[in-house]
């Protein structure tokens, strides 16, 4: 067998990967080749088995979340694989798959051996993480892990290291080369042998993958938005929307049956919810973008989300004026806060009455959401240079404030990641650490107390990946309430754990956490709903809550966008029509080594 093999060797701080490029004369997989691999130093054996020793290994997979024990396309999961007659290991293994986002996931090792320039030889353990899409096309999924070598010795922590690797075909493993020496792996003092057997273990944790099938639909009962480029924000905003089940029943109703469909938001917006309800796949959004006036990215750049919220929720309150569902948006959205400026030395007080959709927190320095709050309602002293006029009463020493009078249903909270920096003159992102939570009690930054506490629980955290000048927006959602969260990435929905939802999105660099999480992916918006509305909000929304009228409307949409995709289809077919030409082939006279070559004839 002829191959042709050059290695690519890039060095990061903690590991050797290799790249392979092959001219292969026989078509195999990847992982068929990879036995044959090793170092001039390996000492490995031959390279002719990958496959585990029957009857020397065995693997063990636990799943901390019971429901989805079962779920081949579970976000995570912890896996074992116990090796027998480590000593006399000299062939690569590999364990037995087990499966994360319906791709199989192996635990690789081998005896690596290398030149040290102040030891010489040196052999030591390979760990590496190996995933497989087993797909013709490209396929890609990021994923981090810890890779752990236990401990055989009771109370002592295993000896691990953390990766985090975006996996596709030509590069289908990640790890160490040299994890830990051969010798401390046989050293029983060390406590990770016993009987000539150790245990390795694997937490995994992807995101769901690209390239390869991935029925949303089937997964997690939802759908995803196409990426239709230069939308930013959006389609993270209008899956929030849509998960605004009240808000989305109200959308339905909103009369449309006289709107210009290139024109209205409100008819675009009933043609996606019900997408999103009803399709078996993604949904495209631009005649959203075209109805809006924002088909660029400098559109969407020119704004911020918050931005874009208030003119979206602007738009669909005058369409609800004069109907059955007019003042749902304020209903919903719509708090009121008091600002006040109250001199100290006399008895003068002004206050005025304010109404937001949102609130803007203030994350630089602070440590968590309540550290937010507290800065928002801190009061500014008006003294010296800056004192209050208050009128006949003259110049005074004053404290200037905020206080909330009321929190609405669904509470909007924009986390300001993004500030100028007046040393550069442009937008910066803080990436700041910024902790927020599950639950969250508001009542003591209102002025009175309200008929029901004001106890929330988070809806959806909008998360951005990238910098001031670019990156990614994904959004991740627990739809009921209920705790069980979804991660949307555009046309991509998968099931997510709650610390992927939560704790991985507060940003900075915790070394603490099992898993490494980038340091700019996180937060900058969250959804909360009022405990007390959470069954208002999130009420079922039925096909018959929707008007037969706006069902003829959409129809009408559907069946004209068929109609053009055929009459596009037919002028196509006409063209090919007009070009074809008849032509005969005739057997070449020509010398040529192929006897059945053939030739046009005109």
């Amino acid at each position: 067998m002829s191959q042709w093999l050059k290695f690519d060797i890039a060095f990061s701080s903690n590991f050797i990967h290799i790249n392979y490029y092959m001219d292969i004369c026989i078509n195999h997989f990847f992982e068929d080749y990879y036995k044959t691999l090793k170092t001039p130093n390996d000492g490995g054996g031959d390279g002719n088995d990958t496959s585990p020793m029957n009857g020397e290994s065995e693997l063990a997979c636990i799943v901390q979340d019971q429901e989805m024990e079962e779920d081949e396309a579970r976000s995570e999961a912890t896996f074992r694989y116990t090796v027998e007659n480590l000593s006399k290991m000299k062939e690569t293994q590999l364990s037995p798959p087990c499966y994360v986002r319906n791709l199989p996931w192996k635990i690789m090792i081998m005896p690596r051996s290398s030149q040290t320039q102040d030891r010489g030889p040196q052999k030591s353990l390979g760990f590496f993480l190996q995933c497989n899409g087993e797909s013709e096309s490209s396929w890609s999924c990021y994923a981090v892990a810890d890779l752990r070598l236990l401990s055989c010795k009771e109370g002592q922590e295993p000896f691990n290291r953390k990766i985090q690797h975006l996996f596709y075909s030509k590069e289908n493993d990640w790890g160490f080369s040299h994890f830990m020496t051969w010798q401390d792996v046989l050293d029983p003092e060390k406590g990770f042998i016993k009987d000539d057997s150790i245990t390795l273990e694997v937490h995994v944790m992807a995101d769901a993958p690209h390239g390869v099938s991935w029925d949303s639909k089937k997964h997690t009962g939802f759908v995803g938005l196409k990426n239709q480029g230069a939308t930013c924000y959006m389609n993270s905003l209008l899956q929030t929307l849509y998960f605004t089940n009240q808000l989305r029943k109200a959308v339905y109703k909103m009369p449309t049956e006289s709107d210009d469909s290139s024109k209205s938001v409100a008819l675009a917006l009933q043609r996606v919810f019900h997408e999103l309800q009803f399709s078996d796949k993604p949904v495209g959004t631009k005649k959203l973008t075209k109805s809006f006036g924002w088909e660029t990215l400098d559109s969407f750049m020119q704004h911020d989300v918050q931005e874009f919220l208030r003119v979206l929720l602007d738009k669909l309150e005058s369409k609800m004026k004069g109907t059955c569902v007019e003042g749902t948006v304020p209903k919903l959205f719509e708090g009121k806060m008091v600002s006040f400026i109250k001199c100290k030395n006399i008895d003068y007080k002004s206050t005025r009455v304010e109404t937001f959709y949102d609130i803007q927190l203030n994350i630089k320095g602070k440590k968590n959401i309540y550290e937010s709050f507290n800065d928002y309602v801190s009061t500014e002293s008006l003294d010296g240079d800056n004192k209050y006029d208050a009128g006949e009463n003259g110049l005074q020493e004053a404290e200037k404030g905020v206080v909330f009078s009321s929190f609405p249903p669904v509470l909007h909270l924009h986390l300001m990641r993004f500030q100028y920096d007046p040393v550069t003159d442009c937008s910066v992102k803080f990436n700041d650490r910024f902790e927020f939570y599950e639950k969250i009690s508001l009542g003591k930054y209102l002025q009175t107390k309200e008929a029901t506490s004001a106890d929330y629980t988070l809806h959806a955290v909008l998360v951005h990946s990238g910098d001031n000048h670019g990156g990614h927006y994904v959004v991740f959602i627990n739809p009921a309430g209920d705790g069980k969260w979804c991660k949307f990435d555009d046309d991509v929905v998968s099931r997510c754990t709650k610390q992927e939802a939560i704790e991985h999105n507060y940003g900075g660099q915790d070394e603490d956490m099992s898993i490494a999480v980038k340091h700019c992916t996180n937060a900058y918006m969250l959804v909360y709903i009022r405990d007390s509305e959470l069954e208002n909000v999130l009420q079922e929304v039925k096909e018959e809550d929707i008007p037969q009228e706006v069902r003829n409307v959409l129809q009408r949409e559907l069946s004209q966008e068929l109609s053009d995709l055929e009459r596009d289809k037919d002028a196509t077919d006409s063209i090919k029509d007009s070009h074809t030409e008849t032509t005969t082939l005739r057997p070449c006279t020509q010398n040529s080594r192929n006897p059945n070559l053939y030739i046009h004839d005109f």
